[in-house]
């Protein structure tokens, strides 16, 4: 079963910044719009988190400072970040002149075809459940077939928060083909991985998959 969700995209390209600091971004964004709604920094006004698929992320992508709105997130965007004249990070003013911006209306869902993505951003595929389980494993084939199965379980949490559900016999199947890294997350190394994957499902281009996707991880590009 598909769904068609709407994706906006917002770039800021005259702007240079690392990967590592779309959690800067996302932090000056949801402090600056923090009272036009949750999504925009998943906490809510009494400061519980929103635990739900983020629908507005904050990433770093070649360089480029790039803001990806989900459905809600889709219509949000437009309307407050096109206003923006600046950004303040680290003390450190950018001012805005120019911005891209792109709208989609995308299919999403199980598909009879495999399709290829690459991870642009690092994949934070594992939690603290876990992570311990994956590092005293000892044979390749076997992290890889834990990989394969923590991402089928990612997206269809992804599935789930945009409402939509798989038949019965509509089954995912996942090969991942990564690379391990380590990243600083919250000052702690965390072990996250690069590289690719191929999966029975469409997934919308620019979306993150696992953990911490909001700060920029995860980041998806269909490749076929």
């Amino acid at each position: 079963m598909n769904k068609s969700i709407s994706i906006t995209k917002i770039s800021f390209p005259e702007i240079k910044l690392k990967t590592r600091d779309a959690h800067k971004l996302r932090g000056y964004f949801g402090n600056l719009f923090k009272e036009h709604s949750p999504v925009l920094h998943n906490h809510y006004a009494d400061g519980q988190f929103r635990y739900k698929y983020p629908v507005v992320q904050y990433k770093v992508l070649s360089g480029i400072p790039v803001l990806v709105g989900i459905n809600e997130g889709a219509e949000l965007l437009p309307q407050l970040f096109l206003k923006t004249k600046q950004l303040q990070l680290d003390g450190q003013s950018y001012p805005i002149h120019s911005k891209n911006i792109e709208h989609h209306v995308v299919e999403t869902g199980y598909s009879n075809q495999l399709h290829e993505y690459q991870f642009d951003t690092l994949w934070m595929a594992l939690n603290q459940k876990n992570h311990q389980a994956y590092i005293q494993m000892k044979d390749p084939n076997e992290k890889t077939a834990m990989l394969n199965s923590i991402l089928i379980g990612q997206v269809l949490s992804f599935f789930t928060n945009i409402d939509l559900q798989l038949k019965a016999d509509e089954r995912l199947m996942a090969k991942v083909e990564v690379q391990e890294k380590s990243t600083k997350f919250k000052d702690n190394t965390m072990k996250a991985f690069s590289g690719k994957f191929v999966l029975n499902a469409l997934l919308p281009n620019g979306i993150g998959i696992g953990r911490s996707v909001s700060r920029g991880f995860g980041s998806i590009r269909k490749l076929s």
